[in-house]
């Protein structure tokens, strides 16, 4: 817990709750939903991409305006109704191309949110920063909360109440988003562009790693629901695999305020990519192992949970003042924008053909290049060497 008064804990903690909800059931079970209604894996991969692809421009664009107008949760509010309202539209059809359109349009606006939150998240924390994780643990445990319900709705009715749940939980976010108060960030007397920022050896180092890591991602958030039902794991199985994942992830950030300042981002970006490494190899080739699988959802601690962390606190070390909202958003659109669009696509083109092991042996050759450059190119800072 945070003692700082000043900060709205349980407002912004339940606001993270509800969005990673959402997440829960769109990432394991969006991909489901599509291959209930016919679609090949292609298809699918195509369709999901769709999500992140926007995310390459959308909080951008987003980000742009919060810098400007300096009003993030003006922004996050009106985004969220209209994320709501064009979800909605998946339930007139569910043509191919009706779909795309929808998917596309509300991701526009629900890529909105995110990152503009985290940073009214970074200005009530201040100082604080490094305590970020004690808030956003409560979006993993509104994921857990959701994804072993959605195993056990599974098992009593079709796959048609995935895109009903998803509407519930973009409502409560929006609702969520109406309690946070906005929280100025504080001025900067650094006004050069923000390329000035981005091309410096370590940031573009930094994006490198990012879109490294999460296209990495790409075959685990696009069929790894599958592959498991695929070898014969129920519903129920398959939620509780997601749940530990996100479990040992919520453990971590529990820690992680303690373990940035000892270890440094760093030496935990460089053990991040080495056990996620092992983690993909696992998946790819040992998933008819319960145990070995358990142990590989472990491993999410790291893969997303320290990851996650380190990345937060780098983007709000090097994005500053004014460019913080377009910081936050660059970050996103590199790794949960670029990142997971292009792992999604090669994972719909080469699922059919070369399968499991092929495709996470490409997901671990993505973050042993990422350790590379994290080697190379991210110096430890003075305090942490």
């Amino acid at each position: 817990m945070i003692n700082n008064s000043a900060v709205p804990y349980w407002r912004l903690s339940s606001f993270y709750f509800f969005y990673f909800a959402s997440l829960g059931v769109l990432v394991p079970y969006w991909s489901p939903y599509l291959k209930s209604l016919g679609y090949n894996s292609l298809t699918i991969g195509s369709l999901v991409a769709i999500l992140p692809a926007t995310k390459l421009v959308a909080p951008y664009i987003w980000g742009a305006l919060a810098d400007h107008t300096r009003r993030s949760m003006l922004i996050i509010r009106v985004t969220s109704i209209l994320a709501l309202l064009s979800f909605a539209l998946v339930f007139v059809d569910q043509q191919l191309w009706w779909l795309a359109f929808a998917m596309l349009l509300f991701s526009f606006f629900w890529n909105a949110t995110l990152p503009q939150f985290e940073a009214i998240t970074l200005n009530h924390l201040g100082n604080d920063a490094h305590r970020y994780s004690m808030i956003r643990l409560w979006g993993s445990l509104g994921f857990i909360v959701i994804v072993v319900l959605m195993g056990s709705l599974l098992e009593k009715y079709s796959a048609g109440i995935i895109p009903l749940v998803v509407l519930l939980t973009f409502a409560f976010i929006s609702l969520s988003s109406f309690t946070v108060p906005e929280k100025l960030n504080t001025p900067h007397s650094d006004h050069a562009p923000i390329w000035q920022v981005i091309k410096q050896p370590k940031v573009m180092a930094f994006l490198a790693v990012c879109f490294l890591m999460l296209c990495s991602h790409g075959p685990y958030y696009t069929f790894y629901t599958i592959y498991l039902a695929d070898l014969g794991y129920g519903s129920n199985m398959i939620g509780v695999l997601w749940a530990v994942g996100v479990m040992a992830e919520v453990a971590i950030f529990m820690m992680m305020h303690r373990l940035l300042p000892l270890y440094g981002a760093r030496r935990l970006l460089l053990v991040t990519l080495l056990l996620t490494t092992l983690r993909w190899l696992l998946i790819g080739f040992f998933a008819d192992e319960l145990s070995v699988l358990f142990f590989a959802q472990l491993l999410h601690a790291f893969s997303f949970g320290v990851f996650h962390s380190v990345g937060i606190s780098l983007v709000h070390e090097y994005f500053t003042g004014s460019h913080q909202g377009r910081g936050q958003a660059l970050y996103s659109s590199t790794s949960y924008g670029a990142g997971v669009a292009v792992g999604t696509l090669v994972s719909g083109m080469v699922w059919d053909r070369w399968g499991a092991g092929f495709l996470f042996s490409f997901a671990a050759c993505c973050t042993l290049v990422a350790a590379a450059i994290v080697w190379r190119y991210i110096q430890p800072a003075r305090s942490s060497l």
